[in-house]
């Protein structure tokens, strides 16, 4: 006989949303507020940089962006910016990001695409610093990206424009150096050394960062001149922090999400969302979600096959596995320093063998007593579904609102779940 489950609700949170509404507005006037016209003269050339997530209206800000430099009678061009992400091929990278809409044609400006790296000097520590090719060649560089937490590292910086300095402009050879030199020396000490070689080498102009709400909304759109840099992105990664989106309830005896993806995050599923920031498998005191077991069910399709994150989760499905590209995600593995995370979990042919053996693992807490929830995916966060173990606690909360009444896990006739987030 099978081993029962717990009833769930559909819950809808309530988050701060914040949210930029002329969004090619907001680019052309920040970027007008830096006075650009007084470093970049007519005719030069200015790399704009585009990486690998999958950043809000990214496709919107590189064109406002692009137009920008245009009114300035600059020769902007793009370069893809990203260390492994597309198999680490040119090729890869120029079709990753026409997937966010970003290509010759529709910003009607040349994509260079490279591997190759420049190196533009060496830390005090012996590590090598590398810089995009194209990038290196041209009059300037606008460093495109987005300010959020690290999935891995903690520092005053994580992740956002000097991370595009370092791993997006470093390219597969520089993310392969730092995340090994990192092993070696502390995060901190390796991305601002990094930076600031980077600052003084390579003709930075300026940085426009982008901050999203807990909706993928874009929340703010900030240009940011080359000095500013350290200070300014500090701020903004508080901010960042602040508009996360989290799951309505920290200790989970089964997350289960429907699905992982670069796109979604660096690491798959956010750390920041699921804890496990510090640990593969387990919550430390710094977490602030603590999911004893978790149950991955695909890839999104704009992952490719990419399906780093997958070896934090204890449960996956056969059709996971099925859908992974073992190269994009060992490379990536690697490159990371991160092996651990592309470890495939037990694997199930349909969701109900895989939640009930997850149920048997938690302890003593009966199976159908156990807290359990589903989300989509570590970005969108706003409905889930929770058991009616957490009955108790949604009722104090003003932030959550019970959308549906509680029944039982649906499941098709080949055993997997109905219900779509």
């Amino acid at each position: 006989m099978s081993s029962p489950f717990p009833e769930m609700v559909r819950l809808r949170q309530t988050f701060p949303r914040p949210q930029v509404t002329d969004i090619a507005g907001t680019v052309r006037s920040e970027l007008d507020r830096l006075n650009l016209s007084q470093q970049i003269r007519p005719g030069q050339s200015v790399a704009v940089t585009v990486g690998s997530r999958g950043i809000a209206n990214i496709a919107e800000i590189t064109r406002a962006a692009i137009d920008t430099l245009r009114d300035l009678r600059a020769e902007p061009f793009i370069v893809p910016s990203m260390g492994s992400h597309g198999g680490a091929t040119a090729d890869g990278q120029r079709e990753l990001i026409g997937r966010y809409g970003i290509t010759e044609e529709s910003m009607g400006v040349p994509i260079r695409a490279s591997m190759e790296t420049v190196i533009v000097g060496e830390l005090g520590e012996g590590v090598p610093v590398h810089f995009d090719k194209y990038a290196f060649e041209a009059d300037h560089v606008l460093v495109v990206g987005r300010v959020k937490p690290h999935t891995m590292f903690v520092g005053d910086i994580e992740s956002g424009l000097h991370k595009m300095l370092l791993i997006g402009l470093g390219k597969h050879a520089g993310a392969w150096t730092y995340h090994r030199a990192i092993k070696e020396y502390s995060f901190d000490q390796i991305i601002r050394g990094v930076a600031q070689l980077v600052l003084e080498k390579c003709r930075i102009v300026a940085g426009l960062a982008i901050v999203e709400n807990a909706y993928d909304d874009t929340a703010l759109i900030e240009a940011v001149p080359p000095e500013g840099f350290y200070e300014r992105e500090k701020s903004l990664l508080e901010q960042a922090k602040e508009w996360l989106p989290q799951l309505p309830f920290p200790d989970v005896d089964l997350l289960i999400v429907d699905q992982i993806g670069k796109e979604i995050s660096g690491s798959g599923m956010d750390t920041n969302i699921i804890g496990r920031k510090y640990n593969d498998h387990a919550a430390t005191e710094l977490d602030r979600a603590r999911c004893k077991r978790i149950l991955v069910r695909g890839l999104t399709e704009q992952t490719h096959g990419n399906a780093l994150g997958i070896g934090l989760a204890e449960f996956t499905l056969q059709r996971v596995v099925d859908q992974m590209d073992p190269q994009y995600t060992r490379i990536n593995c690697i490159t990371s320093g991160h092996p651990t995370a592309g470890m495939v979990p037990l694997v199930y042919e349909n969701d109900r063998s895989a939640i009930e053996d997850a149920l048997q693992t938690i302890g003593l807490t009966p199976p159908e007593q156990a807290r359990l929830i589903r989300i989509r995916d570590t970005l969108h966060l706003s409905e889930v579904f929770v058991s009616t173990a957490y009955e108790s606690e949604w009722q104090v909360r003003s932030d959550l609102e019970v959308v549906s009444d509680a029944g039982p896990l649906a499941f098709d006739t080949a055993g997997n779940l109905v219900d779509r987030l």
